[in-house]
């Protein structure tokens, strides 16, 4: 404990996203409009998703999944970023980052596997339509999305007690806007080589095992749709694909990026943009990108506020 109390800080410090103090105010409104957006949309998807009895499928209830997942992952962070942005203190606690450190690393890897897992059952839906309910029964799908959860926690057990328990010297700065793993790392006082290799290779695992299991899917998917006779079913098809494959790009792409150079030799700025937008700006958009491109979410909404706007009436 003496040792862990000299090497560790009470708090930090985080520099945040930019080194222009009239910056803050925009970017707080900026984020706070992207959080109330978050937890809208979000919390809209899985209502429908449980009252509406036409979308009691596998695909709405591994959607669902991905809505609380994104709620729980920008609340892990945003709150804190607020709190920063409009204040002038810029700490947070020892306990809370390291806090922080972990749950966001449990919801992010728990999200790579849940969206292959997503793939899966889109390959399933279109590849073998007539067995598609005897494969994906609920117990599966429960089976399936509990893997998900527990493989990201057991990912963030390892991950982030290796990175607890580099000793900091003192050090409080943390060059970021909240407490990630990469930049942790980066804090402390000795050789993190063996962290930097052990979060590269997980995190190569994680991100392009799912990805790679992604591509073979839709390229199976890709083959089937086109066998599709009318050009209904293969729009149909085309468009519940193309809307998973959206967020996998806007989520993949940013996470590829920062964990697959953990020492952090890419442009700092370049590193923050790249994280808000896949832990703010993406959260955001998946139920809008997964609402504006299906029929089956779109008639559920309006059959919601249909409800509950004859409710008031009477």
């Amino acid at each position: 404990m003496k040792h862990i109390n000299e090497s560790s800080p009470e708090d930090f410090i985080l520099l945040g996203f930019t080194k222009y103090p009239w910056l803050d105010l925009p970017l707080f409104f900026v984020l706070m409009t992207s959080y109330i957006l978050t937890l809208l949309g979000n919390s809209a998807i899985i209502l429908v998703s449980q009252l509406d009895s036409q979308l009691q499928s596998p695909m709405y209830f591994f959607l669902t999944n991905l809505s609380f997942l994104d709620l729980c992952f920008t609340t892990t962070t945003v709150p804190q970023m607020l709190f920063n942005l409009g204040s002038p203190n810029k700490n947070i606690t020892y306990v809370g980052c390291m806090t922080q450190a972990y749950i966001f690393h449990w919801l992010g890897c728990t999200e790579c596997i849940l969206l292959g897992i997503m793939a899966l059952d889109r390959y399933v839906a279109v590849c073998q339509p007539l067995r598609y309910s005897i494969i994906m029964d609920h117990k599966v799908c429960l089976h399936m999305s509990s893997t998900a959860w527990l493989f990201g926690l057991a990912n963030s057990l390892l991950q982030s007690t290796l990175t607890v328990q580099l000793p900091l010297c003192g050090n409080q700065v943390l060059d970021h806007f909240f407490c990630e793993l990469p930049g942790l790392i980066k804090m402390a006082c000795v050789d993190t080589t063996v962290n930097e290799i052990t979060l590269a290779v997980v995190a190569t695992l994680l991100l392009m095992g799912p990805l790679f299991m992604i591509l073979i899917s839709y390229s199976y998917i890709a083959r089937a749709v086109f066998r599709i006779p009318s050009a209904d079913g293969r729009l149909k098809a085309f468009n519940t694909c193309s809307s998973h494959l959206l967020v996998v790009s806007l989520f993949y792409g940013p996470g590829i990026y920062i964990y697959m150079q953990p020492s952090g030799n890419g442009p700092q700025d370049l590193s923050k943009f790249l994280t808000l937008f896949y832990c703010v700006i993406t959260p955001m958009a998946n139920p809008f990108i997964y609402t504006l491109r299906n029929k089956e979410v779109k008639g559920a909404l309006r059959r919601l506020l249909r409800r509950v706007i004859s409710s008031k009436r009477t």
